[in-house]
């Protein structure tokens, strides 16, 4: 099995697919209708948003009256499919017994209001074993998500949970591909059906954990490792992201698309890579909610194409990294 600094170099040539998902975390705080008709005016053709508010426990109790209107819009405009982001504050690992519970339960209910919405995924970060060790908090999660699950619906259409993984940080879990693999035999061992699971990929977090994505021949053996270790077509989803932290620094800070560290020649593999060619790419970076939306996911269109990348103006760069501002709403 193969951890972040520890893989031999190969390379593999990608083709250019030719329809491809890619889209963007859009808030809805506008509007339901008026984020889908936004991912339409940025060329969007896939949307990830959160069903309540992702920094408090409270959930609503019934849905939001816009809903009908917001799934005839995705129909409409052919978005899709819709992932759900689970709420900042869920801890599958947490050590604290009224932490996890309260954990269980509320992932239990984004699984039912993804259900709702008509969610293809709904996506959750693992969480922090908070110095109990990685052993006890992937025991945590694995009867966490098998207990969430049993309260979610299981039809053939209810969302898939997919989980996040992490760049490392605060004893955060599932940072490489053997934790990742722990992980979902221990939800296996507590009865979860592993067709209800998969995995999303962010890149800036695969950065922060170690894994030298920068380097195409980096990118294909982590895909690789993914795929031999969770089993073949696992990744659902890819949140697409460049950073502003060290390699392996462990540190989650989204950059514009080839303007971190990651940069443009190591996300253009990934995002042209035959492994993820029908998987839906979601963009997560800085000031998306100030126009710079529609500024990445240019970027990304350039990328796909295999043409160079504008400079961007100076004030882009000072955008605070979007999850260094979520991770400090998170408990």
């Amino acid at each position: 099995m193969l951890g972040p600094g520890t893989m031999p170099d190969v390379n593999v040539v990608a083709p250019l697919p030719a329809v491809r998902r890619l889209g963007a975390h859009l808030p809805l705080g506008a509007g339901m209708v008026k984020a889908v008709e936004r991912a339409r005016d940025i060329g969007a053709n896939t949307l990830q948003v959160f069903s309540d508010n992702p920094s408090a426990w409270r959930r609503r109790t019934e849905p939001p009256a816009e809903l009908p209107a917001f799934r005839h819009a995705l129909d409409a405009g052919d978005v899709r499919p819709l992932a759900v982001h689970a709420m900042y504050l869920i801890n599958l690992a947490s050590p604290d017994e009224e932490l996890w519970r309260r954990s269980v339960e509320t992932l239990g209910a984004e699984l039912r209001a993804g259900a709702v919405y008509g969610a293809a995924y709904v996506n959750v970060h693992l969480g922090s074993h908070r110095g109990s060790g990685s052993e006890a908090g992937i025991r945590r999660i694995g009867r966490g998500v098998a207990d969430a699950l049993a309260e979610a619906p299981a039809d053939p259409d209810a969302p898939i949970l997919v989980l996040e993984n992490s760049a490392g940080g605060g004893d955060g879990l599932g940072g490489t591909v053997d934790e990742l693999e722990a992980i979902l035999e221990a939800l296996a061992a507590n009865g979860a059906d592993p067709a209800r699971v998969a995995l999303c990929l962010d890149t800036a977090h695969a950065w922060g954990a170690g894994y030298e994505i920068s380097r195409p021949d980096r990118g294909d053996l982590l895909l690789e490792a993914i795929e031999t270790a969770l089993g073949r077509g696992r990744i659902a989803m890819v949140h697409f992201n460049d950073s502003m932290a060290a390699l392996g620094s462990h540190a989650d800070r989204h950059q514009h698309i080839g303007a971190g560290e990651i940069g443009p020649i190591g996300l253009g593999h990934l995002l042209r890579h035959p492994l993820l060619s029908v998987v839906p790419f979601y963009l997560e970076t800085p000031g998306m909610d100030e126009g710079y939306d529609a500024v990445d996911m240019e970027r990304v269109r350039l990328l796909l194409e295999g043409q160079p990348l504008p400079d961007l103006p100076p004030e882009a760069r000072k955008l605070p990294g979007t999850r260094a501002r979520a991770s400090r709403r998170r408990t």
